[in-house]
């Protein structure tokens, strides 16, 4: 048994150490470099702040509106059939535009290409194509054409030179699986001072993903390298996840036999011959035994977790009961006169100093409420009060809040939490990071569940949204791969530059077992080609 250590670790090696030379410069590039996403303060910050004058008429006068938006066609004059076989444009009576029942809608006021409109979405359908339709007077919303697009990007880039580049279903910076309502893609690029390319919405026109050129390039040596994106080719693709799978275990087989060979080849209480402690005089396997050894755990905890990413072997199933976020929202209450103005509601965060860019209607416990957010992100709530006048409060009381959350799972909760600082599974991470462009706000509502799985929900009170939800699973994944491949607790990323320094300390010692392995490696196959 001993002898077959030694030999896959030899043998296995010699591919392995070449992906993980890879992997260790990949993953430095990582710490400052991230895929691309569109962070929600990148989202907002473009947008004009929403004015009382021409702006905006009651959300319920959109019924009226006929057309809604369709993905863009080779003949614009062909209407897009809707799927019960209706013509375009037609609508039940008493529906929102796209067909969409009043009580399931999500309604967000926003801007697009500089102008505000309303977007619909269908709260019950989480694939489904969002609508459009303009907040200022009722008229007819044209598919997403070129022009509509280049609008938008002229708001999001003002100073930039832009080329359409026509329309794309997925390319290798587009396989999250967010953007499939939003599908076909309209594609900008940008030249100027900060040149890159933009993803625009042919559902709503909005910019929903940017790529800065010199994020694109620098991801070729970073994250696109590090998950072997190359072999990527959809959002869901069972041939990558496998590849990844086989080659992490590969990989974590060659660290932990190096481990065991670097034990039993170490003198701790004697020396060998020449005085060392090593018996290699040469010096490339020299310096990979102290390496190896002086590095190994952190070699090992790496490409382990880096495996259990991948939730690989059914080790982490997914939820088999998801938190009803339906019946959190509650059954829809008339909605108070005073919520269906929006320029009511706007001149009352004014009257705060909040400049708002965005409303967002949303319900919790039946009760339909606004989140306000700023160009920085930052939120406001305004409720309606009894006596027909609108409420600005900047979060929502824990007591409000738990008569609804008590309905996310038939089972009670067994404990609840105000916290009011991050703990181990809720925290906030830096935009470079893979779920950098996650929201965590704080205060927060920690609840634990009696359900089968001991779900715990996260639900932000600065919003009333729920932020997170994990399972004993989830948990134990999220120490497995988030703790020991970003070292992410929150103390630890409280240092900031520290935690850095130190990982590419590591990184550095990893990157320094990996070469001497390839090396010493690709000698060993030489020979035996050339005994061959």
């Amino acid at each position: 048994m001993k002898r077959y250590v030694y030999l896959i670790h030899r043998w296995m090696g010699v591919g392995g150490c070449v992906l993980m030379v890879l992997w260790f410069i990949s993953g430095v590039v990582m710490l400052f470099t991230g895929y691309p996403k569109l962070t929600p303060w990148e989202r907002l910050a473009p947008l004009p702040a929403l004015g009382t004058t021409a702006c905006c008429r009651p959300i319920d006068s959109l019924s009226a509106d006929r057309p809604i938006s369709q993905p863009p066609t080779d003949d614009p004059s062909i209407g897009h059939p809707s799927t019960d076989g209706r013509p375009a444009g037609h609508q039940p009576a008493g529906s929102l535009p796209g067909g969409i029942s009043p009580a399931d809608a999500r309604l967000v006021l926003t801007s697009i290409g500089g102008q505000p409109r309303y977007v619909w979405e269908d709260g019950e359908a989480q694939t489904s194509a969002p609508a459009t339709t303009p907040a200022s007077t009722p008229t007819s919303t044209p598919a997403i054409a070129p022009k509509e697009a280049l609008a938008e990007a002229h708001v999001f880039a003002p100073g930039a030179s832009l080329q359409y580049a026509g329309t794309i279903d997925e390319d290798r910076w587009t396989h999250s699986r967010s953007l499939n309502p939003h599908r076909p893609l309209h594609v900008v690029e940008l030249e100027g001072d900060e040149p890159g390319r933009l993803y625009i919405s042919s559902a709503t026109g909005q910019v929903v993903l940017d790529a800065p050129r010199y994020q694109q390039l620098w991801n070729y040596a970073g994250a696109w390298l590090h998950w072997l994106y190359m072999f990527r080719n959809q959002p869901k693709d069972p041939v990558w996840s496998w590849v990844v799978i086989v080659l992490s275990t590969a990989c974590t087989v060659v660290a932990v036999t190096g481990v065991f060979v670097g034990i039993w080849r170490w003198r701790f209480r004697g020396r060998y011959r020449t005085g060392s402690h090593s018996p290699y005089r040469e010096g490339w396997m020299r310096w990979h035994h102290i390496t190896g050894l002086a590095f190994s755990l952190f070699v090992c905890t790496w490409i382990f977790s880096g495996l259990m990413s991948m939730s690989p072997y059914g080790l982490f199933p997914p939820a088999q009961k998801e938190p009803d976020e339906a019946a959190y929202r509650g059954k829809a209450e008339p909605m108070a006169d005073t919520l269906k103005q929006p320029a009511r509601i706007i001149e009352a965060l004014q009257q705060t100093d909040f400049r708002p860019v965005e409303l967002q209607w949303h319900r919790l416990g039946g009760e339909t409420y606004v989140l306000a957010l700023d160009g920085q992100a930052r939120t406001q709530l305004v409720r309606a009060t009894p006596d027909g006048q609108l409420a600005v409060q900047d979060r929502w009381k824990p007591d409000d809040v738990m008569p609804a959350a008590r309905h996310l799972f038939a089972e009670p909760a067994t404990g609840s939490e105000v916290l009011g600082q991050y703990d181990a599974y809720y925290y906030q991470r830096h935009p470079e990071a893979m779920n950098g462009a996650e929201v965590h706000g704080l205060p927060a509502l920690r609840i634990d569940y009696g359900d089968a799985e001991n779900t715990r929900v996260y639900i932000d009170l600065r919003t009333g949204q729920m932020a997170d939800s994990m399972n004993a699973a989830q948990r134990n994944r999220r120490w497995l791969f988030y703790f020991l491949h970003s070292w992410d607790v929150p103390a630890i990323l409280r240092t900031g530059s520290g935690r850095d320094a130190v990982l590419i300390l590591l990184s550095a010692g990893g990157l320094a077992v990996s070469v001497t392995g390839v090396v010493i490696g690709w000698r060993r196959v030489k020979v035996k080609v050339a005994r061959g």
